[in-house]
């Protein structure tokens, strides 16, 4: 099994940056693509970024692109998402996800689900 954690979610101001962490752990299948989601409460969960496994492909939501950067180290086996210019309709938990393949995309499969980190941007 595979085991995902995220980190770094909190309660910022509008404008600010945070940067999510997910690690995973367990057996990763040597090559894995990884993506973010995101929900809040009564909303479908939906995609904001995802990384092929070398980080040489990415894909954004229209909503994140050019304020998000997904990244990864797979020496530490955890991948990335900067946010930055946070605005309150970024508040959501996020959820990490990964797919034993090496392509990853906004309408990919995605097997592996962590627990999610809650991010609050306030106006």
């Amino acid at each position: 099994q595979v085991q995902l954690v995220e980190s770094g979610g909190g309660l910022v101001q509008a404008g600010d940056s945070l940067r999510l962490s997910c690690t995973a752990s367990g057996r990763t299948f040597g090559y894995y693509g990884m993506g973010w989601f995101r929900q809040t409460p009564g909303k479908e969960r939906e995609f904001v970024a995802a990384i092929n496994w070398d980080g040489g492909r990415t894909y954004y939501a229209d909503s994140v692109e050019g304020r998000f950067t997904i990244s990864r180290d797979n020496a530490k086996n955890t991948m990335y998402l900067q946010m930055n210019s946070l605005k309150p309709e970024d508040t959501a938990v996020y959820y990490c996800a990964l797919r034993p393949s090496i392509v990853a995309t906004p309408t990919s499969n995605y097997q592996y689900w962590g627990q999610g980190t809650q991010v609050t941007v306030s106006s």
